[in-house]
């Protein structure tokens, strides 16, 4: 069966440790000449480096599938968006800064990355994405956007974020999706974006079927991602459980995993 689509992760899959696209991933990605989707967590603006040295023209998912969308002439062009409703954006923002203040804590529209004061979250999401955020009065920050995708809360203390985590759950909010992402982020999005929402979208756009899917991937955000494709590889550095859910497991993404899984696992399929 040809594979006719792939759908990849970018933190801890595509991208190393330094939130770059190997040399080695964008030459096997190029080769292979197999169309390609980003599927992340991401804002737009966090995934357009990437895009532009993949030379990626076909859809994108953004925000874990909040938004579906295409890079036209440089500007973002939505195809599907799923956004926070406003009232519930100020509730958490409110009681997160409450109840957590040592937490950091940001948002995103489709344009902006915005905080109230620049902390050590901050400063390390800075240093992943290289995006500089636009800063706010608190008394702006807490009260949101219209348009709001994502909600960010970095902790480096692991604690931190299963007592925030926990604390959300009681707060019993029906509209929205809570995931861990990665090791010190707890991202929030409404609960109908979901990555396969994503990339249900592409596969009817596409007219593809499951057996012409491949999806790469590393975290619990990823899970619906690979369980609707035909052939899910999961990273060497993926949790155990996730692992589990593989076609193949890969190298890492430090070892130009998606690369290696392109050659190794997929060519052969073609």
């Amino acid at each position: 069966m040809t594979i006719k689509r792939i759908f990849s992760d970018m933190d801890g899959t595509l991208l190393n440790s330094e939130g770059r696209v190997s040399s080695e991933n964008s030459k096997a990605i190029r080769d292979a000449q197999i169309p390609l989707t980003l599927v992340s967590a991401r804002a737009p603006m966090e995934m357009r480096e990437a895009i532009e040295e993949l030379q990626l023209t076909g859809p994108q998912v953004a925000f874990n599938g909040g938004l579906i969308y295409q890079l036209v002439e440089g500007k973002v062009k939505p195809l599907h968006t799923d956004i926070l409703p406003r009232k519930t954006a100020q509730t958490i923002l409110q009681a997160v800064r409450k109840h957590f203040p040592h937490i950091s804590i940001s948002y995103y529209d489709m344009t902006y990355w915005y905080c109230d004061t620049i902390d050590e979250g901050i400063r390390l999401e800075h240093r992943i994405t290289r995006q500089k955020p636009t800063l706010q009065t608190e008394a702006e920050f807490l009260t949101a956007k219209d348009n709001t995708f994502k909600i960010m809360m970095i902790a480096l203390d692991n604690n931190d974020l299963l007592s925030l985590e926990k604390y959300l759950q009681s707060l019993d909010l029906g509209e929205v999706s809570i995931l861990r992402s990665g090791q010190y982020h707890l991202e929030i999005t409404s609960k109908t974006a979901k990555k396969s929402k994503g990339i249900a979208y592409i596969i009817k756009k596409e007219g593809l079927d499951k057996s012409q899917t491949a999806a790469f991937g590393d975290g619990h955000n990823d899970i619906p991602m690979l369980e609707m494709v035909g052939y899910p590889i999961v990273m060497d550095n993926a949790f155990p459980d996730i692992k589990e859910l593989a076609y193949k497991v890969t190298r890492s993404n430090d070892d130009h995993g998606v690369g290696y899984g392109i050659r190794k696992y997929l060519k052969k399929l073609n």
